[in-house]
C-alpha cells in the first residue's frame, strides 16, 4: 500500500564555516517569532527556506535554494539512501532517557480517500497554501513530516542500530534534544524498509499542513499531466517514518488560549455550569495536577482565577456533531463542542481560522498569557494517547485541529529532498 524510495539527499556543505547546530531550525508551525529573526542573522540557516522572510516568502525561498545549490552550499549526495533518524531526549520530572528511533525517505502523496496515509487532525487552511507556494516555488522538501507505522517485530530496528554507528551529524537542538542522522547506501538493506512499508497503512502524527500542500500540488500536476506514469517526483513527499509499537513514541497535551472572549466572564462561568461541575481551585499551578486521567475534564484559568471543569455525564448525549463515537469521546471534541461552541458560540467552521484562538502546548506558558492580559482564557487539557489516535485514524473521522503535539518536533536543516526532475532520480 505505501510505497517509499530512498533519496539522493541534499545537505549542508561540511566545508561551510557553521557547525550543524547554527544550521538547524525548528520548524515552521512552531519557530517562534523571536526565534526566527535570531535564526535570519546565520544568512546559511536553514529558516531561510522553511520560513523565508519578505514580502514574496516563496520567492524569496526560491532565490535562495537556487543560490545554495549553485554556491555549492547545498549538496546533492550521489548516492540513494536511508536516513536514519535519532532523537534522545528526557521529559521534565524524569531522568529516563528516551530514543524514538526512526527514517527519513520519500513516500508517494496519497489522496485521503485512498486510505494509506491516515490523518487525525484537520487543517487550516491559510497555512496549506502558504506550504502548498513554497513547495511550487522551490521543489524542495525542507522538513520531512512524521509518519507512524505499525511493526511489533521491530524488523528494522537491527539495520537502524547499526547504521547510527557512523552518524552523518550529531546535534542538540532547540528543544535540548539530542539528533543523530546517518545513511544506509546498502540497496539489499533499503529493499528490506521499501517491502516492510509495502503492506501498511500509514498514520501521520504530525505534519498536517506540509503533507497536504504536497497532496494538493501533486494534484495540480496532475491535472497538468493528465498523462503522467505516477513515477514523477511530483508524485511524493519527505516523510520521518517511525513504529508505532515503540515505548518511546510521546504525544503532549495542547491546550487552548483566547485572546478575547465573546461574551462577558460572568456570563461564560455561568454558561459554563449548564454543562460542567466547576470546581474553584486554590492554587492555577495545580491544574494540570488536578485534572491529569479523568475524562471530560479541564482546566480553566479566567481574570486570575483557577476552576476544574468536568462534564456532567448525563450530558454528553447532547453532543450533536455528526462523529463517530471514537472522535465523540475524545476529550478535545468535548472541550471544542462544549466550551467553545455551545458556552461561546464559536460554531465548528469559525472555530478552524477563528481570530485569537491560539494552541500552546507550554502549561506554564498559558498563564502567563492571562496574568499578563495577552490572553482572557485558558483551557488546560490532558494529552491524547496513542490508542486514541489510532482509533480515530481508522475510523475514518478527524480530531479538532491542534489535537497531538508528537514530542520532539523534527528538525528542519539535517536534510533536503528534491522533487526537481533533473535531481529526483
Amino acid at each position: 500500500m505505501a510505497e517509499i524510495l530512498p533519496i539522493k539527499g541534499f545537505r549542508y556543505n561540511p566545508k561551510l564555516p557553521f557547525s550543524i547546530d547554527a544550521l538547524t531550525s525548528p520548524l515552521f508551525d512552531v519557530v517562534s517569532p523571536k526565534q526566527r529573526q535570531a535564526l535570519y542573522r546565520n544568512p546559511y540557516n536553514s529558516i531561510h527556506v522553511s520560513v523565508p522572510p519578505g514580502p514574496d516568502p516563496a520567492d524569496s525561498a526560491r532565490r535562495t535554494v537556487e543560490h545554495w545549490k549553485r554556491s555549492g552550499i547545498l549538496q546533492q549526495d550521489p548516492l540513494p539512501g536511508i536516513y536514519v533518524y535519532y532523537q534522545y531526549f528526557r521529559l521534565p520530572g524524569s531522568s529516563k532517557e528516551y530514543c524514538r528511533k526512526g527514517f527519513m525517505c520519500h513516500i508517494k502523496a496519497y489522496d485521503w480517500a485512498e486510505k494509506v496515509i491516515l490523518r487525525h487532525e484537520n487543517t487550516i487552511p491559510a497555512a496549506v497554501n502558504d506550504r502548498v507556494e513554497l513547495l511550487e516555488q522551490t521543489k524542495l522538501h525542507t522538513s520531512a513530516t512524521h509518519g507512524l507505522y505499525s511493526d511489533p517485530h521491530f524488523t528494522l530496528e537491527h539495520y537502524m542500530d547499526e547504521s547510527i554507528t557512523s552518524p552523518l551529524y550529531e546535534s542538540e537542538d532547540y528543544q535540548g534534544v539530542r539528533d543523530v542522522l546517518s545513511v544506509i547506501h546498502d540497496a539489499v538493506v533499503i529493499q528490506k524498509f521499501v517491502d516492510q512499508l509495502r503492506d501498511q497503512q500509514v498514520i501521520l502524527a504530525d505534519g498536517h499542513h506540509r503533507y497536504e500542500g504536497s497532496l494538493l500540488y501533486r494534484q495540480k500536476m496532475q491535472r497538468e499531466h493528465p498523462t503522467a506514469t505516477g513515477l514523477e517526483p511530483f508524485h511524493y513527499h519527505l516523510m520521518y517514518l517511525t513504529n508505532a509499537a515503540s515505548d518511546d513514541l510521546r504525544i503532549l497535551p495542547t491546550h487552548r488560549l483566547l485572546e478575547t472572549l465573546p461574551i462577558s466572564p460572568e456570563v461564560f462561568l455561568e454558561r459554563l455550569q449548564q454543562y460542567f461541575s466547576v470546581t474553584p481551585i486554590e492554587e492555577a499551578y495545580d491544574l494540570n495536577e488536578v485534572i491529569l486521567g479523568k475524562p471530560w475534564a479541564f482546566g480553566v484559568y479566567l481574570q486570575g482565577e483557577a476552576y476544574k471543569a468536568r462534564l456532567k455525564p448525563e450530558v454528553h448525549s447532547q453532543l450533536a456533531w455528526e462523529l463517530p463515537k471514537e472522535v465523540k469521546d475524545l476529550d478535545l471534541t468535548v472541550m471544542h463542542y462544549f466550551i467553545l461552541e455551545r458556552v461561546l458560540g464559536i460554531s465548528q467552521e469559525q472555530q478552524r481560522q477563528y481570530q485569537g484562538l491560539s494552541y500552546v502546548r507550554s502549561f506554564p506558558e498559558c498563564l502567563t498569557k492571562v496574568d499578563t492580559g495577552q490572553a482572557q482564557l485558558a483551557l488546560i487539557t490532558n494529552e491524547v494517547k496513542m490508542e486514541e489516535v489510532q482509533r480515530v485514524c481508522h475510523s475514518g473521522a478527524v480530531m479538532p485541529q491542534k489535537s497531538t503535539f508528537f514530542y520532539p518536533k523534527v528538525i528542519c536543516g539535517f536534510l533536503f529532498s528534491s522533487i526537481d526532475e533533473n535531481e529526483f532520480n
